[in-house]
């Protein structure tokens, strides 16, 4: 290996760890500047993006990235999409095996459900009802699938639907199934969202639901939020990775809920 080369290695590794500092100090930064910053091509900066999402740093977005470290509460849903994505489709996938033909079925605007909606083109005769608009978007063109849109406000980072008239119309049905999300579990304590108005909603959900079925990944354990939506044992199966802990497991188990590991 020539000077050359060697050298080169070594302005990689530097550029790479100075990039990784930038970003655990602003949370936030852009293939743009970073390009700029270093004297480097931007084909490069998307290769050290690209190896850093790997390694689980970082979450690289449109025309940047941001760090793994940034709440949930500040990624709109196109970065919520691309967290332990292929956990959620493993998830996803399981979750759909429990909807059967038939069924009435309520679901709200989670990244994970969204996964669940992907795999329902094999279902017959369903009823779904979602304040999402991406679900209502994938299921649009299935003609197995009468889809019900509530109204309400839109929260644009979620592309989803809130407030009282989406909990008003949310009322007026029966479900069988609840195919919902959470942005934090305590194994003893509950459920929880970082909203009190998206907890009320999820709250009018569960309520007219038969059957309640949380979708999360194994990270929202322990990633208590600000409003709780509903007790673990007023839950009838939660699906989830398995990166979650023994001790969570044998918490849920405790209290009567099904534990699926997809």
């Amino acid at each position: 290996m020539n000077k050359e080369m060697v050298k080169s290695g070594r302005n990689t590794l530097s550029r790479r760890s100075k990039i990784i500092e930038l970003l655990n100090k602003k949370n936030v930064i852009s293939i743009s500047e970073i390009s700029k910053m270093f004297n480097v091509s931007e084909v490069s900066v998307r290769n050290d993006f690209a190896l850093f999402e790997k390694k689980g740093l970082l979450i690289r977005t449109r025309g940047g990235a941001i760090s793994k470290q940034v709440s949930d509460f500040d990624l709109n849903l196109s970065q919520r999409l691309k967290q332990n994505f292929h956990q959620k489709q493993r998830i996803g996938k399981r979750a759909s095996e429990c909807i059967q033909d038939g069924n009435t079925v309520i679901m709200d605007s989670g990244s994970t459900v969204i996964e669940v909606a992907k795999n329902l083109k094999d279902k017959k005769n369903i009823k779904l009802i979602t304040n999402s608009l991406p679900i209502a978007e994938i299921v649009a063109d299935n003609e197995q699938i009468e889809a019900i849109i509530t109204g309400g406000t839109l929260r644009p980072e979620m592309r989803s639907l809130i407030g009282n008239i989406t909990e008003k119309t949310i009322l007026n049905y029966r479900c069988d199934v609840a195919i919902l999300g959470a942005d934090g579990i305590d194994s003893e304590m509950g459920l929880y969202t970082n909203l009190e108005n998206e907890a009320s909603l999820v709250q009018s959900m569960i309520k007219i639901s038969k059957k309640i079925i949380i979708v999360t990944d194994s990270s929202k354990f322990s990633n208590n939020r600000f409003a709780k939506i509903v007790d673990i044992s007023d839950v009838d199966i939660i699906i989830t990775d398995g990166g979650i802990s023994t001790i969570d497991m044998q918490k849920i188990n405790s209290q009567g809920v099904k534990l699926i590991i997809a």
